[in-house]
């Protein structure tokens, strides 16, 4: 009775959902080669410039998308217990949060920052 409903609260999806995700995960794979090439080719010109000064952050934001999914389900956090999720997503959270003030460092000092030509 007890192993019962032990294994009811930690049963995992059908293959189905696992399909549904993995079409998910391909669907935002495509457009992450597609925005890339039409800012690499610059074809359809309009799209291009458009979409060519945010490239990188809608690149990020689609593969934070494919990598949560990759983790609710196929590493089963969805499944797990409460504590190890709000442990795993806390340190997720810092981790980006730490990338993201690196990255707005680095834009400042490359666009602020006096630049020291070595060779003049």
């Amino acid at each position: 009775m007890a192993t019962d409903a032990l294994h009811a609260e930690h049963s995992h999806p059908g293959w189905q959902t696992y399909l549904k995700v993995a079409v998910v995960l391909f669907a935002l794979t495509a457009l992450e080669v597609w925005a890339y090439e039409i800012v690499h080719r610059h074809q359809p010109a309009a799209l291009a410039s458009l979409l060519e000064p945010v490239v990188v952050e809608v690149l990020l934001i689609l593969s934070a998308f494919k990598f949560a999914l990759v983790a609710m389900f196929y590493m089963h956090l969805k499944m797990d217990g409460k504590l190890l999720t709000a442990i795993f997503s806390f340190s997720l959270l810092l981790a980006a949060v730490i990338v993201v003030a690196l990255m707005v460092v680095m834009h400042y000092l490359w666009s602020h920052a006096p630049t020291v030509n070595p060779l003049k």
